[in-house]
C-alpha cells in the first residue's frame, strides 16, 4: 500500500512600499495597501477560489480524499481583509472533515534562527489564530520555508507537536527514500515526514515545461509513478506552494484538469489512498531515525537559507531586525509591536536575494522590487523609522548601532 499526503503552503506577505529616507521620521505607514489588495484579488482569481472549488468538488466525488493546509497568519489577516470569500471558502473545505491545518510561525518569520522566545510566540499565536478560525488545534509543525534540523525538532516536540515536516534533501537521505516515516534523533515521539522533491516538483515547477522531458505530464503518467512505489515505500509526501494551481501554472497548462483527474487516478489502484499527515504517522511506524545536524530548507538547488540569509545586505537587515526585538517588546505599544512582526516575514529577506543563476528566474519572479538592492534600502529605511519610534517613547532608549547604507553596501556577494 502506498499513501499519498498532500500538504499545500499558502502564504502573502504585507509588502513594504516605496519608503525612502525622506520618510523616515514622518511616516510610519510602512505597508502597501493597495498593492497587497491587489495581489490577494489576483491570486483569489487565479487560485484560492477555483482551486478550493476543485478541491471541494473532489471531497464530495472521493469521501475518503484527504489534504492538509498550512496558512500563514499574514495570508488570513489579507484574506479577511481584501477577499473574505477565500476565507469562507477554505472553512468549507475544513468543515467536510477532509481537510487538516498545520501549525507554522504566524508571521512566516524565520524567528527560529534568532529567537527562539518569539518564535514560540509566534507559532501559539498562529495555532490560535487556527483553532479560532477552524475549530482545529493543530498538531503538526510546518517551519517557515521547511527550514528544518534535530534542533528544531527536539524544540517542536517540547512545545507538544506530533510530527514535523521536513525536505527530503539528496545529501541528508543518502540511500534512505522519503517515502517512509522517519525519526529525529535523541527525541521521545514526534515524528518527521520527508518531502518526496521529485514528484512534489513535477507538478510545482515543471508541469508547464516543455522542455521538460516528461512533458506534458498526465494523470496517468503520474498515476503510475505514484503506484511504482508500492513495495517500496508507505507515503508519498507531496508539498508544494498552493499557489501553484493557476497562479505559477497557469490555468492554461492545465493544470486544473490534472488536479481534477488526479485523486481518480491513482485510486484505480487498489492499495492507493491518500491521507493526512496526522493519518500516516498513526497509519505507519517509524521506519529510522534521520540525523539532520544543520539546517535545510525547501528552496533553491541548494536547499538551505541562502536564498535568505546568502548575501550580507541579507545578514544585516535581519540582525538588525532582532537587535530591536527587547526594546520593541517591552514598549508597549502595539502598533510599534505590530510593525516589528510584520518586519520578521521572511520574503522581505527574499526580495534581497541576489542569486542570478540556476534559480534567477524564480526570485526574479517572487521579488516585489526591480532589484534586491531597492528591497534592501526600503527595509533598512523602516527599521531607522522604527528606531526613532523607540526613541520617542523612551529618551534613555540605547539606540543599536545602524551602520550606514554605504557601510552595508561594500563587499555585498
Amino acid at each position: 500500500m502506498v499513501s499519498v499526503c498532500f500538504y499545500f503552503q499558502v502564504h502573502q506577505p504585507y509588502r513594504i512600499r516605496d519608503y525612502t529616507i525622506f520618510d523616515i521620521g514622518k511616516k510610519s505607514d510602512y505597508f502597501d495597501e493597495e498593492k497587497n489588495a491587489g495581489i490577494m484579488r489576483k491570486v483569489a482569481d487565479k487560485c484560492y477560489l477555483p482551486t478550493n472549488k476543485v478541491l471541494l468538488d473532489l471531497i464530495k466525488k472521493h469521501p475518503e480524499f484527504r489534504i492538509a493546509f498550512s496558512i500563514s497568519g499574514t495570508a488570513l489577516e489579507q484574506f479577511e481583509q481584501y477577499a473574505p470569500e477565500v476565507l469562507e471558502s477554505f472553512k468549507e473545505l475544513v468543515a467536510t472533515g477532509n481537510v487538516e491545518m498545520l501549525t507554522e510561525t504566524y508571521y512566516h518569520s524565520l524567528a527560529f534562527m534568532y529567537s527562539k522566545d518569539e518564535f514560540d510566540r509566534q507559532v501559539r499565536t498562529h495555532q490560535k489564530r487556527i483553532k479560532e478560525l477552524f475549530g482545529q488545534k493543530p498538531t503538526i509543525f510546518r517551519n517557515t520555508e521547511l527550514v528544518y534540523s534535530n534542533e528544531v525538532a527536539a524544540h517542536v516536540e517540547k512545545m507538544g507537536f506530533d510530527a514535523v515536516l521536513c525536505e527530503g534533501v539528496d545529501r541528508i537521505m543518502g540511500w534512505r527514500s522519503p517515502n517512509f516515516v522517519y525519526q529525529p534523533p535523541n527525541t521521545k515521539k514526534i515524528k518527521l515526514l520527508t518531502k518526496n522533491y521529485k514528484l512534489s516538483d513535477d507538478i510545482a515547477f515543471r508541469f508547464s515545461n516543455r522542455g521538460w522531458k516528461e512533458w506534458p505530464l498526465t494523470t496517468e503518467k503520474f498515476g503510475h509513478w505514484i503506484s511504482s512505489v508500492n513495495g517500496n515505500g508507505e507515503v508519498i509526501n507531496l508539498f508544494m506552494d498552493y499557489e501553484t494551481f493557476g497562479e505559477h501554472q497557469w490555468e492554461d497548462t492545465g493544470i486544473f484538469e490534472f488536479l481534477k483527474k488526479l485523486p481518480e487516478e491513482i485510486y484505480n489502484h487498489p492499495d492507493n489512498n491518500f491521507l493526512t499527515p496526522s493519518q500516516v504517522i498513526k497509519k505507519y511506524d517509524v521506519k529510522d531515525t534521520l540525523d539532520i545536524p544543520y539546517i535545510i530548507s525547501w528552496a533553491d538547488l541548494e536547499r538551505d537559507l541562502s536564498a535568505w540569509l546568502g548575501n550580507k545586505m541579507q545578514q544585516a537587515a535581519i540582525k538588525e531586525l532582532y537587535l530591536l526585538e527587547k526594546q520593541v517588546l517591552n514598549s508597549g505599544d502595539d502598533k510599534l509591536i505590530r510593525d516589528w512582526r510584520l518586519l520578521t516575514t521572511s520574503d522581505h529577506f527574499y526580495y534581497m536575494c541576489v542569486k542570478w543563476f540556476a534559480d534567477g528566474d524564480v526570485h526574479k519572479y517572487f521579488n516585489a522590487y526591480d532589484s534586491p538592492y531597492d528591497g534592501f534600502i526600503n527595509y533598512i529605511n523602516v527599521l531607522h523609522d522604527i528606531v526613532l519610534r523607540l526613541k520617542k517613547l523612551d529618551d534613555n532608549f540605547e539606540v543599536p548601532k545602524i551602520s550606514t547604507f554605504a557601510d552595508k553596501l561594500k563587499g555585498v556577494n
